[in-house]
């Protein structure tokens, strides 16, 4: 039975500043940004290169903000990327070597963390 994994909550307290964070920072393709009402707004967004996207917005989730922790992305060069981020203004770790890959970590504007592992 095959299943794909499409599409991870990530719970925002501000819509626009965290898709300005994920698009102009971290450089996400912002593929969905639509207002369904007062109450649910829609923001997917995808990593380059990524089958999987997040989904940030209002009505959401009902986890907190920042409450999701330990999101992985897999690069090619952990280094390279590492470098990138922060010259856009994102706070990045050291990279850490260990036995099954190097990792550097980063946090969204709200604390929800990420992993960069270059196997």
């Amino acid at each position: 039975m095959e299943m794909k994994l499409e599409l991870v909550p990530v719970p925002v307290n501000n819509v626009d500043k965290a898709k300005e964070f994920y698009v102009d920072k971290i450089g996400f393709n912002l593929d969905h940004d639509h207002q369904v009402n007062e109450q649910l707004r829609f923001v997917q967004l995808t990593p380059q290169g990524s089958a999987c996207s997040i989904v940030i917005g209002d009505g959401i989730t009902q986890m907190e903000p920042g409450s999701q922790q330990g999101l992985q992305m897999v690069v090619k060069d952990v280094r390279a990327i590492r470098d990138d981020l922060i010259s856009r203004g994102v706070e990045v770790s050291e990279v850490e070597e260990m036995p099954w890959g190097k990792f550097a970590f980063f946090s969204d504007p709200d604390g929800n963390s990420w992993a960069l592992q270059q196997i």
